[in-house]
């Protein structure tokens, strides 16, 4: 596979997807680099992320459907997300794997728990 085309790949993932998530949501995924690679064959992106319920990588891949493909890999553990996620799902399938889960409650009780101990210096 040709370097330019993974790379022009990776290029137009991360357009996309800091395009269409809204910021605050890409800042809680600590977000510290992005690559571009090929996974399984495929010309991807590669976010080193540290989020809440995952810290590791999230392998955004191109299948030849024209879908995105959407792994978690931390040390050598691979989990496929989703194998046909649209554009303009990628960050939210992204959010509920790496920050917010499913559940939008809990997520929210324990962003307030972290900001009470933010707030009074409990954090070190």
């Amino acid at each position: 596979m040709e370097k330019e085309y993974v790379m022009q790949i990776a290029q137009t993932i991360k357009e996309q997807l800091i395009g269409l998530t809204p910021m605050p949501v890409l800042m809680s995924w600590g977000i510290s680099e992005f690559a571009a690679t090929i996974f399984k064959d495929l010309p991807a992106l590669r976010i080193k992320v540290n989020g809440l319920l995952h810290a590791g990588y999230v392998i955004i891949a191109l299948n030849g459907s024209d879908y995105y493909e959407v792994y978690l890999l931390k040390d050598k553990d691979v989990e496929c997300v989703n194998e046909e996620v649209c554009f303009n799902e990628l960050g939210d399938v992204i959010d509920r794997a790496i920050e917010c889960g499913t559940d939008k409650e809990e997520y929210e009780k324990i962003c307030h728990q972290q900001l009470t101990k933010l707030l009074s210096g409990q954090f070190s």
